[in-house]
């Protein structure tokens, strides 16, 4: 008998976890293995934000604080939204907790019954299915293609929606592809929820800051007014302030829906560290000049990456809008023979041959709900990333 609950046997591991860990392993045992897998900006936290954090210490401000965040934290997040985007909040429409996933957890949880349909455009980052699936919903995944730079198809959102759905979850930029919705786009898909009352939009804007080429960031709330009363629109502070390991994620929506919340993570993990709430504090109500270069640097990297991998055989590399990560077809090698002999039926079969031929890890496009395409987060050095698409580049070149 197995000692998994039915509700855990209807989920499957993380599949960027699961790549990032085993070449950690293999550095381990002495492989040669660049990594890029882990969608984790390189930068160090900025010092006023570490600063922050052990002035905090100091001051004995180690005890809990309300289950869904302090406050100090709550006030500054209302400012940020009204300040970046035009949104306004109050604080008991906020909801903190340790990190972007239990936020999202949190809310799917509160709010799913058994059958409730989640809607979620594939390709879609790895944990949405999963954390329906626990919550006990259904997730329907709608795929995109790579010529509408994989964004949410209007019509094809109005196909999926029937009398059970109860979310559609958005993320731009996107995870995995970098896709970003602009207004118009946005609107768009406003103009269907609108004919649909029943269904809430959770939004993920992890990714607002790192955006590129002029490209102007817009939130579906803001956008659309009338979809505000059911909107949550989520953010944190990971990606934009190199802050992945201090676990800070945050939403604001109606107050019903945050109270459920709050109930929810009362009697899970209650608050986050009362330490990383004050770094974010400082996160967000200080110094945002960082902000656009370190945008500029990801968007030289993106150029990089999109160039190496164009001329790469067999594969067809887009242009993402924004994030770190670029979403790659390997149609040209399917069917074709990697060095070891192996015939590439799949791209996890891709993956897994260049990760035993040359030690580069990535992701397969199949683990985010969309093949033959794999994922490659470009969160580290130019000088890391010329050596690992030079090994891709070889590699494809000895697929016969």
């Amino acid at each position: 008998m197995s000692i998994e609950s039915k509700a855990l046997r209807r989920i499957a591991p993380s599949a960027t976890i699961a790549i990032s860990a085993k070449a950690r392993a293999l550095k381990a045992a002495g492989r040669d293995v660049i990594a890029l897998s882990a969608g984790e900006p390189d930068f160090d936290t900025p010092d006023n934000i570490k600063e922050a954090a052990i002035a905090a210490i100091r001051a004995g401000k180690t005890k809990y604080t309300d289950p869904d965040g302090m406050p100090e934290l709550k006030a500054a997040i209302c400012a940020k939204f009204a300040r970046e985007n035009g949104l306004t909040y109050t604080p008991a429409q906020v909801h903190v907790a340790p990190g972007g996933k239990p936020v999202i957890f949190n809310a799917l949880m509160a709010t799913l019954n058994p059958g409730d349909e989640v809607i979620i455009p594939a390709p879609y980052w790895v944990s949405y299915p999963d954390m329906v699936l626990l919550a006990g919903g259904e997730p329907v995944a709608v795929e995109t293609t790579v010529e509408t730079n994989f964004k949410l198809d209007p019509k094809a959102l109005e196909a999926a929606i029937t009398p059970r759905t109860r979310w559609l979850i958005l993320n731009s930029p996107s995870n995995p592809t970098g896709g970003a919705y602009t207004r118009a786009d946005l609107q768009a898909i406003a103009d269907v929820l609108l004919r649909h009352p029943q269904v809430w939009v959770l939004t993920d804007d992890m990714y607002e800051h790192l955006v590129f080429d002029d490209f102007e960031f817009t939130t579906i709330a803001q956008v659309e007014p009338k979809l505000y009363d059911r909107t949550l629109t989520m953010n944190g502070v990971s990606k934009a302030y190199a802050m992945t390991g201090w676990r800070i994620g945050y939403a604001a929506g109606p107050v019903e829906l945050i109270k459920a919340m709050g109930k929810m993570i009362s009697q899970t993990t209650s608050n986050p560290s009362s330490i990383s709430q004050w770094a974010a504090v400082e996160a967000l109500n200080g110094t945002q000049d960082f902000i656009k270069p370190n945008a500029k640097l990801f968007q030289t990297r993106r150029d990089l990456v999109v160039s190496m991998l164009n001329q790469a055989a067999g594969i067809h590399c887009p242009t993402p809008e924004g994030a770190f990560y670029v979403y790659p077809s390997v149609a040209g090698l399917i069917g074709k023979t990697a060095p070891s002999g192996k015939v590439i039926e799949t791209d996890e079969d891709f993956a897994t041959e260049l990760l035993e031929s040359e030690g580069v890890a990535v992701v397969h496009g199949a683990a985010f709900g969309l093949s033959p395409y794999f994922r490659i987060s470009y969160a580290t050095s130019e000088a890391v990333l010329e050596d690992a698409c030079g090994r891709i580049q070889r590699f494809c070149g000895n697929v016969k």
